[in-house]
């Protein structure tokens, strides 16, 4: 299954991420990168009033944020909602007190609303951390996160950005070989997105982590932690050794004077809230749950 954002050019194969995802389940822990990344969107929710009774923890085990995200948020009640069973079961079994049970909604796909939303409930927050890159439609997704916020509700996340590993992608090009990565959304592009699904004052900013290796085999053991290579115009099957030796020789070509091979990561970090609807004339079509919102609304807000 090969899919397309709505920003065009990203390559991403569903089925790739799928199965990525199912290897990540049988790591003790999440991959460092995300649990870094959580650490520094937790962060940058700091300054922010915000104190949600209820947060909706988006692929919350191959996240790695729950620990960032329950420092920041002591007294909400957080709900892991997981990619599919497999990551749902592994969660329940590691630590069986922090996981609230989903139901059939935590069976769910991570690429299609396979369940009704409702299941799931309304929250102050939905925090989704390193999850865009590995979803075939963000749009649609930023519209069921939309409908699954309170009114002022807030939707944060990070995830990787085209800058990600840019010299392994010129080394793969220079050698004559497919991407060895998926099109990452730029910064801009999720802003857009979270626009039109109709969020609020959106702020978006990226950062770049320089992360270095003393070895060839040390980063690739590394990389394979993060999951794997889910562009669809990726080698067909398994490398040969002959293969692998070449990738090794080529990367430790590129080892600086200290003798460590360095890569980029881009991490992208945006949230917004979801405002309430306008009333100031003509129809309009209300909630009920909106409209309770706005009644408790103090006067003089917008």
């Amino acid at each position: 299954m090969e899919g397309h954002d709505r920003a065009g050019g990203r390559r991403l194969d569903a089925v790739a991420v799928e199965l990525a995802l199912r290897r990540m389940a049988t790591r003790p822990e999440p991959p460092w990168l995300h649990q870094e990344s959580a650490r520094r969107l937790a962060e940058r929710l700091l300054p922010m009033r915000l104190e949600p009774a209820r947060v909706l923890d988006w692929y919350a085990g191959p996240g790695g944020g729950h620990e960032a995200l329950r420092q920041r948020y002591p007294q909400a009640q957080i709900v892991a909602v997981e990619p599919d069973a497999v990551w749902q079961a592994r969660a329940v079994r590691s630590s069986p007190r922090r996981w609230w049970p989903l139901g059939r909604a935590a069976k769910a796909s991570s690429h299609v609303a396979a369940e009704p939303d409702a299941a799931l409930g309304r929250a102050g927050l939905v925090w989704a951390n390193m999850v865009l890159h590995g979803i075939v439609d963000p749009p649609a997704l930023f519209a069921r996160w939309h409908a699954l916020l309170e009114v002022e509700g807030l939707v944060a996340f990070s995830c990787l950005g085209p800058g990600t590993l840019g010299e392994l992608r010129e080394l793969y090009a220079g050698l004559g070989w497919p991407a060895p990565t998926p099109g990452f959304i730029d910064m801009h592009d999720l802003g857009d997105m979270l626009v039109a699904a109709g969020f609020a004052d959106p702020v978006l900013d990226q950062e770049t982590l320089n992360l270095s290796w003393t070895s060839a085999e040390a980063l690739l053991g590394e990389l394979r932690l993060l999951g794997g290579n889910a562009a669809p115009d990726r080698f067909a099957g398994l490398r040969t050794p002959a293969w692998r030796r070449r990738l090794v020789a080529a990367l430790e070509e590129r080892a600086g004077a200290d003798g460590r091979i360095a890569l980029r990561f881009e991490i992208a970090y945006g949230h917004g809230f979801r405002t309430g609807p306008r009333v100031k004339g003509g129809d309009v079509a209300v909630s009920l749950d909106d409209m309770r919102a706005m009644v408790r609304r103090p006067r003089g807000s917008s």
